[in-house]
């Protein structure tokens, strides 16, 4: 179930980056970023409300708000300098170089989680690298 999810985000998250390239347009990118979080912020709290889930706000320890809190930071930077980029340049480079994020989870997670870095990893994160590069230059 988890590659469907993987999936449908793969698809709005293509559909974010035309639909704010054509929307940014005459907006100040870090307006055109608040309205976007703020639309967010509205989806994800009904989704809360829609599946009760609320009441677990309470069980939730201080590291899990901690790394929650530093997740929202990165996530707030990397809007506001993607939806920057976005308005200074083409659509078809911005993204390729934002999905470089690929290659830098897979560094930390091996490096900060412990996960499995295997020889398909690296020729993955090779093929990734190179592909921006291409698609860029």
């Amino acid at each position: 179930m988890w590659l469907v999810f993987a999936l449908l985000s793969s698809v709005f998250a293509a559909l974010t980056s035309i639909l704010a390239k054509i929307g940014i347009d005459g907006v100040n990118s870090n307006l055109a970023t608040a309205i976007r979080t703020a639309v967010v912020v509205v989806m994800a709290w009904g989704m809360v409300f829609l599946t009760h889930t609320q009441s677990g706000i309470p069980a939730i320890s201080r590291r899990s708000w901690l790394f929650l809190i530093l997740s929202g930071l990165a996530t707030g930077a990397s809007w506001l300098c993607y939806y920057r980029a976005l308005q200074l340049g083409e659509a078809s480079k911005v993204v390729p170089i934002d999905k470089l994020s690929v290659v830098i989870t897979l560094v930390l997670a091996f490096v900060f989680l412990h996960e499995e870095f295997t020889l398909k990893s690296l020729v993955g994160c090779i093929l990734i690298g190179a592909g921006t590069l291409i698609m860029v230059l």
